[in-house]
């Protein structure tokens, strides 16, 4: 199994988004919970690799929260990026950063905090492996803030 997800990753295929779109039949409202699940289950995780002193994996366990908040709001709105992303069959980085610009003209600037401080995560913490623990709290607790008033707007 892991070498499937291995060559239909390196094919470009995005394989959470394929079983999120799957399993939700195409239901928008089935997939903004499932969004806001994986990314509350993605929490868990970023607490649990500071817990263990690991400054990478919790990195980018917090970028992918900040990553389906994102999704889950474009999705909640129909946002022009989120109609981007269907038709071309995945998210890219830049209608994600799009898309966190107009939530955040629409509901305030915790979504750009939270998705800036995602892809600060994702770049320096995760792949350029450059953060200790101390240096990513801040932006974990931006994300965490992100996610816990995504949570209000989404489950309302």
């Amino acid at each position: 199994m892991e070498e499937l997800i291995k060559k239909a990753e390196e094919k470009g295929i995005d394989i959470e988004e394929l079983l999120i779109s799957t399993i939700s039949n195409n239901d928008p409202q089935n997939e903004v919970k499932l969004r806001l699940e994986l990314a509350e289950k993605y929490m868990k995780e970023v607490e649990e690799y500071v817990k263990k002193g690991d400054p990478v994996q919790a990195s980018e366990k917090a970028y992918k929260v900040a990553e389906e908040v994102v999704k889950a709001l474009a999705e909640k709105f129909n946002l022009p990026e989120y109609q981007q992303a269907k038709k071309e069959g995945r998210w890219y980085t830049y209608l994600l950063a799009k898309a966190s610009n107009t939530l955040a003209i629409k509901l305030g600037k915790w979504v750009l905090d939270g998705w800036n401080s995602g892809y600060v995560l994702h770049v320096w913490g995760f792949h350029e492996a450059k953060f200790t623990v101390n240096d990513i709290t801040s932006y974990i607790e931006r994300v965490k803030e992100m996610l816990e008033e995504g949570k209000k707007v989404l489950q309302a």
